[in-house]
This record gives structure tokens, sequence and C-alpha cells, in this order.
């Protein structure tokens, strides 16, 4: 096949990917294609400012932020056996995949 694969992993929690990748790249290295990465991507960071008091204490307020963490893979010298293992993976509720060959 050798064309490339590209994964990119995102989550909220950061060990959550980590432990992802390495079950990725376990899997891959195993079919004897070559991983490069993970490579971390930046970390996008959402603040919420909400008030704490409606009426009284206006300038009272509470921050929230919501982390998006991210990784990338690239697949090469990738055959159908790498394709199948990466398929069969059972990877953890709260990490998004997204595989583009």
């Amino acid at each position: 096949m050798s064309q490339r694969i590209r994964i990119k992993l995102k989550s909220y929690d950061h060990n959550l990917v980590d432990k992802s990748a390495e079950k990725i790249v376990k899997a891959i290295k195993m079919t004897g294609a070559v991983v490069s990465g993970p490579i971390p991507l930046p970390t996008h960071k959402k603040v919420f400012t909400v008030n704490r008091s409606t009426f009284v204490n206006k300038k009272s307020r509470e921050q929230f932020e919501l982390a998006t963490f991210k990784r990338l893979m690239d697949v090469y010298n990738s055959s159908s056996k790498t394709i199948d293992a990466l398929m069969k993976l059972e990877l953890p509720s709260g990490v998004e995949v997204e595989i583009k060959v």
C-alpha cells in the first residue's frame, strides 16, 4: 500500500490521549509499519467567566477552563494487516479518533 495514514487523537483528559497513543503505536509496530509520532499539538483552552451572584456582588466572578489535548501520528509502509489492527483496537470512550488515508 505504501501510503501515509494520519491519525489524530483528541480528548479533554491528557492521560487518556497518551495511553491511547501508546496503544496505537504498539499495535502498528506489531504489524511492521513505521510510526512517526505521537506529536503533541497545541492545547486549546476555552475559558468561561460566570457571575457568582446575579444582583448584589456584580464584580465577583468565577472562571472555568476546558482544555482539549491533541496528538498526531503518521503511519508509513502500512499494509492491510495494519488497517485491520487499527480497526480492532479498543480505545477509551473519552477519546475522539480521526483516521485519514
